[in-house]
């Protein structure tokens, strides 16, 4: 009988039908077993539908449930779709339609290519942030923060971006542009707007990150983020007027400023206020008022990045007013200056030319003074001097400032306070949740600074919930990250209705063990996150303060044709659906994996997939002609067959949990190398029998739709994806464990368990890709000690540091 042929596309579309007949994805009962709860972001779904970069994502993590799944453990794997804000919106807006629409249309494009890719996802816990039945709990969640004095009301200088008409949060502007446009400078524009105090976390925000296994690049961005730095508040009286000692005007009101060098105070001969602060244009006097009102607009209209950099001068100008210098008492003239940021410190500098050349040049442009710090003045007797005055003391700043989440668009859920003129602001009750959309057909921004909502009188028009009278409802939605920052307590059971979670399912699941996204969420989704979560640790809702003990981000996915990240925008992308078509969805599955490391960008080859459809091919021909043949002869040994295989079990598993899934492909392809050689002497033996059958689970991970077709020809029953994990038969592998320690300047940093000695190069090469040791590795190398099978030590030239 001649071996069947592979015909991927038959094969790939049988087991999918049957895996979702049969339910085999299903997520199992809290049981009193072992738990893994593997969670990737989860996507807005757009228009342009998945690209081979998005499987880059998708298939590891599916690598990693159908792992755990076999090794025994109850594994959580959902999907849903992250619908509510800018990006949806946007795109709905570009093609005319109404974002309800779009989301239905574009997460079923998404729901179909996941499951063309084979990726194992329990659909039954789908849930989309749009639905009435999830932002329900989303209000709930800002009304938690309410009530906690952690979600508050204020007017402030906001980022405007004119591109998405509405106000921004600090994280979604960099370098001056909007996130989501980044040809579009962002304005500065005065708005009352609802904020979240996360500054009142930051010191557990920052202290917690040592906790993580997480990818030290991404708490590193964190850390610079929350940016703590220590150093003193020092107040300083202000008085109005043209002559310091005037006693009229004298103490009238004072300015405080945030220095991270105290005993530079005596270098001060000036002071300098952002062109945000508030007091910048209330100081200026008489005739002033109208020269400081001109320059901060003209400030103000440029970004943040302009004002630090545009030129060798910065620009300024006097306000009239003067400062008291807390320890000499001398008269200090207050500035408006365009290079003091609002965003940073009180928004307020004290001046001290000798020892910041931005001072210094303002300090030349207005013929101020320079007065030389003494090098030997100590910052210990300067706070000293100025705790006995009363005039400042030892503090923290934070880079980080409190989230803005108030947005002026339509879609996103509505935040649930109405505005009484008797009661003031007022929380909807928890029991008239949700706070419902209105389907409106024109939903497009106003520009003016008001959502589109401020328009329907039948959804503003409403009655006090405290005093049955009339009253208003807010008008602006909340940021999109409101919902992805509490979404993975949902999936534990998304069909709850008798509150946002089930308190049992969240107490077995949660947290996520395994969590997997980019990086370019670090700064956003990834802190909100860990903020509410300690908010509920706090509230008493949850027993955990750390959402994602464990995170793995992927590289990005390039174009051959431009070498630039794959986007519908540059016309360069190959989906998943061509490649899949052309050589099946568990070819592509291995060239995501194989092209390279998990965690570094790789450029996409089309002959990658052509290889790996090859050793499909080869391994389908494999399975074919040990099924062909009834197993029978004679019940000998194979210790030759048995060790290499359980060699590449224990290689296997080892790589998949260190998420090295390029070499773990490359592992199969030489394991199909030597099982080839062997056939000859071994095919149609019991030993052969059973080894084709451990060889099928030790690819379900890896191509699901194969190993599921190999199970069945060699007569198994079930699916593979519900067999065990190939236990490792120590003897068989005739090899021991060798654990190698890895060092940088004599410490420990990390451990290397190997089934053989490595040579030293591949030693070196594999201690240097270790996060930890990337990390440490902050010094030139200048040598490496190698004490083969027991210690790798790099010294670097900071090995003598002290």
């Amino acid at each position: 009988m001649r071996p069947q042929p592979y015909d991927f596309a038959a094969i790939e579309a049988r087991w999918r039908r049957r895996w979702e007949e049969q339910g085999v994805d299903r997520t199992p009962e809290p049981s009193a077993g072992p738990k893994m709860y593997i969670l990737d972001f989860f996507p807005y779904p757009s228009g342009e539908g998945l690209s081979v970069g998005h499987a880059r994502n998708y298939v590891p993590t599916d690598v990693l449930a159908r792992y755990f799944r076999m090794r025994g453990y109850a594994v959580l794997h959902p999907m849903g779709w992250d619908a509510f804000g800018l990006p949806a919106e946007n795109e709905a807006l570009q093609r005319g339609r109404h974002p309800r629409e779009t989301t239905e249309q574009y997460a079923a494009t998404y729901r179909r290519q996941l499951t063309l890719l084979g990726c194992s996802y329990d659909w039954t816990r789908e849930f989309t942030t749009s639905d009435p039945a999830f932002y329900r709990w989303t209000q709930w969640g800002f009304l938690l923060l309410y009530r906690r004095g952690l979600a508050y009301r204020a007017t402030g200088w906001q980022w405007w971006c004119p591109q998405c008409r509405t106000i921004l949060a600090n994280e979604q502007v960099a370098g001056g542009r909007c996130w989501r446009h980044g040809d579009t400078p962002v304005e500065r524009r005065a708005l009352e707007q609802w904020y979240v105090r996360t500054t009142a976390y930051a010191e557990r925000l920052l202290g917690d990150l040592e906790q993580l296994d997480w990818p030290e690049h991404i708490k590193t961005m964190q850390r610079n983020w929350i940016g703590r730095s220590p150093g003193a508040e020092i107040r300083f009286a202000i008085r109005s007027g043209t002559a310091v000692d005037d006693p009229a005007d004298h103490g009238q009101t004072e300015i405080s400023v945030f220095t991270t060098r105290p005993e530079t105070l005596w270098g001060a001969t000036f002071l300098a206020l952002a062109p945000e602060h508030p007091q910048a244009l209330e100081l200026a006097t008489g005739a002033r008022r109208s020269e400081v009102e001109r320059f901060i607009g003209g400030a103000l209209r440029r970004s943040e990045i302009e004002r630090m950099t545009g030129g060798a001068s910065p620009g300024g100008v006097f306000t009239g007013a003067f400062a008291t210098h807390p320890l000499s008492g001398e008269a200090l003239p207050v500035y408006v200056a365009d290079y003091v940021l609002g965003q940073y410190g009180t928004g307020a500098v004290m001046g001290v030319p000798g020892c910041d050349e931005r001072d210094a040049a303002l300090a030349r442009r207005y013929d101020l003074p320079v007065t030389p710090v003494d090098p030997a003045a100590k910052p210990e007797a300067v706070l000293a001097a100025l705790v006995r005055r009363g005039a400042g003391g030892p503090a923290v700043r934070y880079r980080m400032r409190d989230w803005l989440v108030s947005r002026q668009r339509y879609w996103g859920a509505p935040i649930p306070v109405v505005y009484c003129a008797h009661c003031g602001t007022v929380p909807v009750p928890d029991d008239q949740l949700p706070v419902r959309l209105p389907e409106v057909a024109q939903y497009a921004p106003s520009g003016t600074g008001r959502s589109p909502l401020a328009g329907i009188a039948e959804f503003v028009r409403t009655t006090c919930p405290h005093c049955g009278g009339s009253a208003e409802r807010e008008t602006d939605t909340l940021d999109g990250f409101a919902d992805s920052n509490w979404y993975f307590l949902r999936f534990a059971d998304p069909r709850w209705v008798r509150g946002p979670w089930n308190p049992d399912a969240v107490a077995y699941w949660l947290p996520v063990d395994w969590y997997i996204g980019g990086a370019e969420h670090a700064v956003m989704h990834l802190l909100y996150a860990r903020f509410f979560t300690k908010v509920l640790q706090d509230a008493g809702l949850v027993t955990f303060g750390e959402p994602f003990p464990r995170l793995r981000s992927q590289g990005s996915m390039l174009s051959p044709a431009d070498g630039a990240r794959m986007s519908k925008s540059r016309g360069n992308v190959v989906t998943p659906d061509e490649v899949a078509a052309m050589h099946g969805a568990d070819a592509l599955r291995g060239a995501v994996m194989f092209i390279g490391p998990f965690d570094q960008d790789a450029t996409w080859d089309p002959d990658t997939a052509v290889g790996t459809a090859r050793f499909l091919r080869r391994l389908h021909g494999l399975f074919s002609r040990a099924a062909e043949v009834p197993p029978g002869g004679e019940p000998r040994q194979a210790p030759a067959v048995a060790g290499r295989l359980h060699r590449a079990i224990a290689a296997a598993g080892r790589l998949i949990e260190s998420f090295r899934f390029n070499v773990l492909v490359a592992e199969l392809m030489t394991l199909l190398n030597d099982l080839e050689a062997m056939e000859a002497a071994w095919r149609g033996t019991p030993a052969w029998r059973r080894a084709m059958v451990d060889l099928a689970k030790l690819i379900a991970p890896v191509a699901p739709h194969l190993a599921e077709e190999a199970w069945a020809m060699l007569g198994q029953t079930g699916s593979v994806h519900r067999a065990s994990w190939p236990e490792v038969d120590a003897a068989s592998t005739g090899e021991q464990r060798i654990t190698i320690v890895i060092q940088v300047d004599g410490r420990v940093r990390d451990r290397l368990i190997v089934d053989r000695i490595p040579d030293r190069a591949a030693l070196i090469d594999e201690a240097m890709r270790r996060e930890r040791v990337r990390a440490a590795l902050r010094g030139q190398i200048a040598d490496v000690i190698v004490v083969p099978g027991r210690v790798v030590n790099f010294v670097t030239s900071r090995g003598g540091e002290v």
